[in-house]
């Protein structure tokens, strides 16, 4: 196992755990995060409070694969997340998401490349509209 698997792995680990410290130290202080609700993160504490509102929202974070690559200094997990949302969820420029009580079981893909031990940049992919109707609200 190389340097990007192993701190992909760990980053993963630290967002089942809630372990916000060893989330924050998996990435570069300038590390870049491309997500599909918020566009591009930067820096280390600005990742760290994007990934914060997710592991309180969804009281048992789990991670289900389904594939792991690895090539250089990339590492690439292809899975789901699950999780029952039984806290409030923030939605960027609006109010919370209420906790619906709801379980979810969305597919999502992790793109992390990585320099010098840390992760520099982590593309996310999930169908944010996959996630509204499984917690409920859309019609």
């Amino acid at each position: 196992m190389g340097e990007a698997r192993d701190l992909l792995d760990r980053m993963t680990e630290a967002m089942l755990r809630g372990d916000a410290d060893t989330l924050a130290h998996c990435y570069a202080e300038d590390a870049v995060v491309v997500t599909p609700d918020q566009g591009e993160v930067s820096g280390r504490a600005a990742i760290l409070d994007y990934f914060r509102p997710f592991f309180e929202a969804f009281s048992d974070i789990g991670w289900e694969e389904i594939q792991r690559h690895e090539a250089g200094n990339v590492a690439i997990d292809e899975g789901f997340f699950t999780g029952t949302h039984t806290a409030p969820l923030a939605n960027p420029g609006a109010e919370p998401i209420p906790a619906t009580g709801k379980r979810v079981r969305l597919r999502e893909c992790d793109v992390a490349t990585v320099a010098d031990g840390r992760i520099t940049s982590h593309r996310m992919y999930f169908d944010q509209m996959d996630l509204m109707n499984q917690l409920g609200l859309t019609q």
